[in-house]
């Protein structure tokens, strides 16, 4: 009687262990399947931003999408930049983009109905931009009028050219372009390559060629002031990203990169 006794729990611990023994990899799959779901869901999403940019901050936002993307894993800044009125047109044609920033109020202002609320993040000014060494000796407006003298300026409906015009005409000044460019690196590279003897541009960017052209400054008494507003695009499918890149433009570490680049406060 005891060995039988004993016999039938031994037999039916057996089975038991069987049993779960074949459930154990089954449920550790289905727990490891939990997890790896649970982690996908939890886990953050690479972003990829378009900054549309006027021409005018080329460089100095080449370096603030680098100290972005240091201080923000995961985000990926692409900078596409041309002449404001150029990004205005890819708006409204609805080009992929997540934020847009122009060289003047104007041109955002036209967009009312694309962007979120836009935020000056800088000014800047304009200058004389001659060749290297200023050879014929331009001081100042008015010797812009110079028929001799070979000038490029901006077109009318570029903002660079909406403020030289402004200038100029408040001074009275009359000049006969060789060209009107479609944005201020244009009438830059123009003036770099002496195929014009000067042109009007931002302080910036004559900066950025320091040994190709010199910069001869116009009084703020006869200048004009030029304000970078940015704003979230409406078409975004990254607008909370978008929206923490333009929140940046305005802390002190990305104010720091303007004004090192001559950019004024906002």
């Amino acid at each position: 009687m005891p060995p039988k006794f004993v016999a039938r729990p031994v037999r039916r611990t057996a089975a038991a262990v069987a049993t779960v023994a074949l459930l154990l990899p089954l449920a550790a799959c289905g727990s490891d399947d939990d997890s790896s779901e649970g982690e996908k869901s939890s886990g953050s999403k690479d972003v990829s931003l378009t900054v549309l940019a006027a021409s005018s901050l080329t460089d100095v936002f080449a370096t603030a999408e680098k100290v972005y993307e240091k201080d923000h894993p995961g985000t990926k800044i692409t900078v596409s930049p041309a002449g404001s009125q150029e990004l205005a047109a890819q708006v409204k044609q609805g080009a992929p983009a997540d934020v847009l920033v122009t060289a003047d109020t104007k041109t955002m202002d036209g967009l009312k109905g694309e962007t979120g609320q836009p935020t000056v993040i800088a000014k800047n000014r304009l200058v004389i931009a001659t060749r290297e060494g200023n050879p014929e000796k331009v001081k100042g407006l008015k010797d812009l009028a110079d028929s001799k003298l070979k000038v490029v300026l901006a077109d009318d409906t570029v903002p660079v050219g909406r403020y030289s015009k402004q200038v100029l005409d408040k001074q009275g000044v009359k000049v006969k372009p060789v060209s009107k460019e479609a944005n201020v690196r244009s009438v830059l590279s123009k003036v770099e390559l002496g195929e014009a003897d000067a042109g009007i541009v931002y302080k910036t960017d004559a900066a950025t060629a320091p040994d190709k052209v010199d910069a001869v400054e116009i009084p703020d008494a006869q200048n004009a002031v030029a304000s970078y507003p940015a704003a979230t695009l409406k078409g975004s499918k990254n607008g909370d990203a978008a929206a923490a890149f333009v929140k940046w433009l305005s802390t002190p570490e990305a104010q720091k990169i303007l004004r090192d680049a001559g950019f004024q406060k906002p």
